[in-house]
């Protein structure tokens, strides 16, 4: 029995009866063992289906009730008391790509503001001066500009960089068809963490649903970046996974692996905007497609011990070994926005995250005109940052809520109209976790996780 968060309770104590835990069992797709989830403390462990009725009967219930109390507050913390140490900062809210997905409105994208290089200085002196009163003496908080498209102030994020690239960890999330030479020598000088786009193997596919504005795709423009920045660190790639290409992520894989990429985010395309919706994937189709994806980074990394790191379900299967090693917030409820990182907008206002730029009633404040402490408490930002699966259903009744933390409240407020209902993706997030216990059955970690993930992830489970 492969146990994961163990604790214990009186000896005896029947699990779902009186004072007993309340253990759920979980079809996991493997013909000899199921997974044991206690929800509430994200406890579980692999059971062998003939040793179920002996598990549930004392054994299990005593190791999970010895240090339930230390696995409580661990959830406690890692929901609810965390401080940000990160922002999304876009520099501009204009952008060369009319993407069909893209979260922010076209008018947006189209004419928006272009912040000056004072405004982004001013705005950067603003931020240090917060995570200076909150972080631990030499913690060095995070900045990624985003978009839009953030080349297209170029003049002024370089100015930011090379002014206070010894107080931030900075990163650009950009379209990469603005990255020339110059610039990549600029940021891989400062090391700074670069980040593309890139939605398939070929220009027919890439191109589909990532086009300028007069319809034209940038494949071999992004390709050719790809390459340059292939052997950099703190380089990663981007696919927004939609209806369009979909069926080619195990293709992706290979393009991927064979161009020596690393680390990759398949992420399914938001809904919050129509053009999104109007291109999301069938979630059995998805999750067919993403977990023949998985299985073929296995394969490659067995053949050639080059691994490539899907780095979203990385995340889910750090989350589940140990929910502190987890990189990511999106997948827990709260998830990350308002409370681990928030936005900035070209304007300077702030919001619990990028997708919510796109809703003027999610603004929290504005940085020149509001304190920011007072913003990170306003009602928009609790919206958020209070928003829990146990109240929500049918997340509330789930084994799996806090693997998956029925993300992104932005997108259900798009889909649903408020955010106290559960993921369009639902069923594509429960056969991720289903994943997930697969390959903590079969002790291959190994092969889906980053490099030195065991001395960033306390283990929570053991062999008995």
């Amino acid at each position: 029995m492969n146990t994961a968060r163990n604790t214990s309770l009186r000896v005896g104590t029947y699990a779902n009866t009186g004072y007993g835990p309340q253990f759920a069992v979980l079809e996991v797709g493997l013909p000899d063992q199921v997974a044991v989830v206690e929800p509430d403390h994200a406890f579980w462990a692999l059971v062998q289906r003939d040793a179920l009725p002996e598990a549930l009967a004392g054994p299990l219930g005593t190791r999970f009730t010895e240090q339930a109390a230390g696995f409580q507050q661990e959830m406690e913390t890692l929901r609810f008391g965390l401080k940000p140490s990160a922002v999304y900062f876009n520099p501009t809210e204009r952008c060369n790509f009319n993407c069909s997905y893209c979260y922010l409105p076209e008018d947006m994208r189209r004419s928006g503001k272009t912040m000056s290089t004072e405004e982004l200085t001013s705005h950067l002196e603003r931020l240090l001066a917060y995570f200076r009163a909150v972080l631990p003496a030499g913690a060095k908080p995070q900045l990624i500009f985003h978009g839009s498209e953030p080349m297209l102030a170029r003049a002024a994020m370089f100015a930011g960089i090379a002014q206070f690239h010894q107080e931030f960890q900075f990163g650009v999330q950009t379209n990469a068809s603005l990255l020339d030479d110059e610039a990549i020598a600029f940021l891989t000088d400062l090391q700074v963490g670069i980040g593309i786009s890139l939605d398939g193997p070929s220009a027919d596919v890439a191109d589909g649903a990532r086009k300028t504005w007069q319809g034209t795709g940038a494949f071999a423009q992004v390709t050719g970046v790809l390459r340059k920045l292939v052997d950099y660190p703190a380089f990663n790639v981007i696919t927004t996974v939609t209806s369009m290409n979909v069926e080619s992520l195990s293709a992706m894989v290979d393009f991927y692996h064979e161009h020596g990429v690393r680390v990759v985010m398949l992420n399914p395309v938001r809904c919050t905007r129509p053009g999104g919706l109007q291109i999301k994937p069938d979630n059995r189709a998805l999750s067919d497609c993403f977990t023949r994806a998985l299985d073929r980074t296995r394969e490659l990394y067995a053949q050639t011990g080059q691994k490539l790191v899907v780095a979203n379900f990385a995340n889910i299967l750090a989350g589940i070994v140990g929910p502190t090693g987890r990189r990511l917030m999106c997948d827990i409820s709260p998830c990350g926005g308002g409370r681990c990182f928030f936005a900035v907008s070209a304007h300077g206002d702030v919001f619990p995250c990028s997708e919510f730029i796109g809703f003027p009633e999610s603004r929290g404040g504005n940085l020149v005109r509001d304190a920011l402490p007072a913003i990170l408490q306003s009602q928009p930002f609790r919206e958020v940052t209070t928003r829990r699966a146990e109240d929500i259903q049918p997340c509330a009744r789930c084994a799996i809520r806090h693997f998956c933390g029925a993300p992104c409240p932005a997108e259900i407020k798009a889909v649903s109209g408020t955010l106290q209902a559960p993921s369009p993706y639902c069923e594509f997030y429960e056969e991720q976790v289903r994943y997930a216990f697969r390959v903590i059955a079969q002790g291959a970690e190994e092969a889906y996780l980053w490099d030195g993930w065991e001395d960033d992830t306390e283990p929570s489970f053991s062999w008995v």
